[in-house]
Parts: C-alpha cells; structure tokens; sequence
C-alpha cells in the first residue's frame, strides 16, 4: 500500500498528514492588536508555539491595511518588534502586510509606502463579492513599480471564473492559497475553486490565514482531507 492509499484510508486531516512540515505560512494574522485577528501577545505566542508544532518554519504576519483599518507602516513595525522581542521559539518572524484594493492602497502605492515579501512581493485582496473598478489598473501599476503582487486566497472571490484566472496568471499574478479552503471552510464553491487551481498549478504559496487559534485547530485537525485533496497537495 502506497502513503497516498494509506492516507486515503486513514481519512487525515492536514495536521496529521506532515503537509506543513518545512513550510512557510505566508498569510497570517497573528500580530496581536492591530486588525480582526488575533488580540494579545499571550495568543500570538499560543498560535506560533502550534505552528511549530506542526513543522512550519517561517511564519509571515499579513495585518490588514485597508479604509476601515488604515494601519501605518511605522505602527506594525513597532508592533512586529514587540512580537519578536517576546517570541523566543525556532520560528523564523517576518512582517508584510495584506492590502486591500481601495483608495488606500492607491496612495500607498505611490508613495512606495507597502510592506513587502522578500523586497518585492506584496499581499493583496480584493472584496470576495466584487473586484475595484480598475482591479486590472492596479495590479499592472504595481508592476511597474517594480512589485510583484500575491493575490491573496483567489478561490474565495466569487466573481472570478476560469477565465479570469487565466487572464491574471498571463499578467504574472501569483496567487495564494488558503488552506482552510481545501478543508471546505469557505463553502463549496471556494472548495471547488481551489481543487481547480490546485489542478492547473496555479498555486505558489500557501497560508492559513489564521485569526483565531482555536479556528486553526480545527481546521487543521478536525476537518478531513478528501482522496482529491491528498493527491492535490501531493500527500
């Protein structure tokens, strides 16, 4: 019996599946106080203890930035300091941001004021209902700014179809995936969604997107991995 086989039967969840081992999770909203994730240090030294308990090895903080909460640059840097001072585990800290595509990005983006990924790469999203009138405009000026963007969680934007996907990828958009998705936190549709991006290797980093620990768990331990799933991600 081959680990593919085994796992089917087994029906394993991703924490039990060693699918996060020696990953990074790029999309994390684990620095405390800033945004709708996590609220104190104690609970985001819990989430990072579980991350490593589950082999991750780098784990980005992705505040939000958007109108309704218009983080600074200068603020989640100080914020991010507090986080690493008080954190003494083996997880490699980084900090970026995640974006959203409003007026504020806009001017963020003109000022060259973003937090980025490995000097270049920015977090962003959009409404999961309806993409900014000039989403296109956008992306394309972050390119030639000299940003490579990340779109943040794709499968969960239900005006994109298959072509739009195409469309965004032919731009040289990368795309993130979440991993609650896959376990069908998001609904069917963000399920199939990612099943079909999974497929055509659209893919290039994954997250768990994490607000909550107790969430996390869940998702990573409760939930089962369909057969689909486990040959997907290569299991």
């Amino acid at each position: 019996m081959g680990l593919f086989d085994f796992l089917a039967k087994r029906k394993v969840s991703l924490f039990e599946s060693g699918f996060l081992q020696g990953k990074t999770d790029r999309h994390t909203h684990v620095l405390f106080g800033v945004d709708d994730g996590i609220k104190t240090l104690e609970d985001s030294l819990d989430v990072l203890s579980y991350e490593e308990s589950i082999g991750v090895t780098d784990v980005w903080c992705t505040p939000h930035v958007m109108e309704d909460v218009p983080n600074t640059t200068d603020a989640l840097k100080a914020r991010f300091e507090e986080l690493t001072c008080a954190y003494k585990g083996p997880v490699r800290l980084h900090l970026a941001a995640e974006y959203m595509l409003d007026t504020v990005f806009e001017e963020r983006l003109g000022a060259r004021d973003l937090l980025t990924m490995e000097d270049d790469m920015v977090l962003v999203e959009t409404s999961t209902l309806s993409p900014p009138v000039n989403l296109y405009e956008i992306l394309r000026g972050m390119q030639s700014a000299g940003y490579r963007p990340l779109l943040a969680h794709p499968e969960r934007y239900r005006y994109l179809k298959e072509k739009d996907y195409e469309q965004l990828r032919k731009l040289g958009i990368r795309f993130q995936l979440n991993l609650p998705s896959v376990v069908g936190f998001y609904g069917e549709t963000a399920y199939k969604k990612a099943l079909w991006l999974l497929e055509n290797g659209y893919y290039s980093e994954v997250g768990s997107d994490c607000h909550r620990l107790h969430a996390m768990r869940g998702q990573y331990e409760r939930q089962v991995l369909a057969k689909e799933v486990c040959r997907l991600l290569k299991l």
